[in-house]
């Protein structure tokens, strides 16, 4: 996408080849840290691995949505230039950012929790599980993060 000056604006904004690639990596990491979370049986006993598991269910089908969108943005050769549109994906954006930085965060705190009793609180196959679910929440954070930002500097530009 190019401005009138000639320089590319919005590389990772909605309807970019680069924005495909963080949606699908969001959705990927999301979708990771939801299976490693929810084979162990045990998640439902801590309040915050149950706000991971409900924050990744929100962001997979966020970035899926908005990847069919930049996948057909692409495709066409027609980016998503709409300003109303594009301040609704911006503010998408920075929430699902805010919720599963958090989430990550209070996920990664009760594993450390745990890990502190020595496991006694949590066997060790269960807290390896719960360790990849958490780093895989902090990798799609990272990309939604990267995602909103480009967004709302295109949004600024516009």
């Amino acid at each position: 996408m190019e401005n009138g000056d000639g320089s590319v604006a919005g590389a990772g904004a909605v309807g970019s080849a680069g924005s495909l690639g963080l949606r699908v990596g969001q959705a990927v990491f999301s979708s990771a840290s939801l299976l490693f979370m929810s084979v162990g049986v045990e998640f439902f006993s801590y309040t915050a691995f149950c706000f991971l598991i409900t924050i990744m269910g929100l962001v997979i089908p966020w970035s899926c949505t908005l990847a069919m969108i930049d996948v057909y943005s692409v495709f066409v050769g027609c980016p998503l230039r709409v300003p109303g549109v594009m301040v609704i994906v911006v503010v998408g954006d920075w929430v699902l950012s805010i919720l599963s930085f958090a989430a990550a965060c209070s996920s990664a705190a009760v594993i450390d929790l745990l890990l502190q009793f020595h496991g006694s609180q949590c066997s060790p196959r269960f807290c390896g599980r719960y360790q990849l679910s958490a780093m895989m929440a902090f990798l799609s954070w990272f990309l939604t993060a990267a995602s909103a930002i480009f967004n709302f500097w295109f949004v600024a530009s516009l």
